[in-house]
């Protein structure tokens, strides 16, 4: 499975942005999928996951202001983010598991900077 990322930029505290995810290769056998995020020193942390029924899960931090979707169609997956907080600064990157043995794939990440 390969992953594209993008979307990523420069906003003020309280703007959205839109990432997007593009997926090829063995998608079929994609079992779940995600964004995560790496701030500057620290740890690459969980966002949103959605799995292949549309079910969801976000991090306390994000609810009510992010939102991960997924365009079967398209093989594409989103994460919109609105009233971004500096906080949000970081490497954002997609992330799907796939196969029997749920095998990590990851995108290339997309900046996200939020300024106060």
């Amino acid at each position: 499975v390969q992953l594209q990322a993008s979307g990523g930029g420069s906003v003020q505290a309280g703007g959205s942005l839109r990432l997007s995810c593009a997926a090829s290769g063995s998608i079929e056998s994609i079992n779940l999928m995600g964004w995560y995020r790496q701030a500057p020193g620290k740890q690459r942390d969980l966002v949103a996951l959605i799995t292949n029924s549309g079910g969801t899960n976000y991090v306390e931090s994000v609810k009510g202001r992010f939102t991960i979707s997924r365009d079967n169609a398209r093989n594409t997956m989103y994460l919109q983010m609105n009233n971004l907080k500096p906080e949000d600064t970081a490497v954002y990157y997609c992330n799907v598991r796939a196969g029997p043995t749920m095998r990590n794939f990851w995108g290339q990440g997309t900046q996200v900077t939020v300024s106060s």
